[in-house]
């Protein structure tokens, strides 16, 4: 049976002596091992899945993302605005518009998905 990887556990000095202390002529790996894997160690419940709902709305941000180029357009209006080159007609304006209105609805989603208030 091979081991994996070492486990890092960083401590402040006072940590580290009570720690000492508390596990006495046991080694600290062996020390910690038991705390931590007797059967009286605390349980924690496991992390729960996002609701279904959630996660399809999440899925629907993504999806729309991929469909759109509106942040390879907005980066490049962006750079434009920062040369000075950028010049407004109705178009661009209407690009600008369903851009904002595309961010402010993933955000909205997000948030949404996240529970967390607006």
């Amino acid at each position: 049976m091979s081991r994996l990887a070492p486990f890092s556990l960083r401590l402040t000095p006072e940590e580290r002596t009570q720690l000492e202390s508390q596990a006495g002529a046991m080694p600290l790996a062996s020390y910690i091992k038991s705390v931590v894997f007797a059967a009286e160690a605390p349980k924690y419940r496991k992390r729960r899945k996002p609701p279904v709902a959630e996660q399809q709305l999440l899925a629907e941000v993504l999806a729309r993302l991929g469909q759109t180029r509106q942040a390879n357009n907005l980066n490049q209006i962006a750079k434009h605005l920062n040369q000075g080159t950028l010049i407004v007609d109705p178009e661009l304006e209407e690009d600008l518009k369903r851009a904002v209105a595309e961010v402010a609805w993933m955000r909205a989603t997000l948030m949404e998905a996240l529970g967390v208030k607006s």
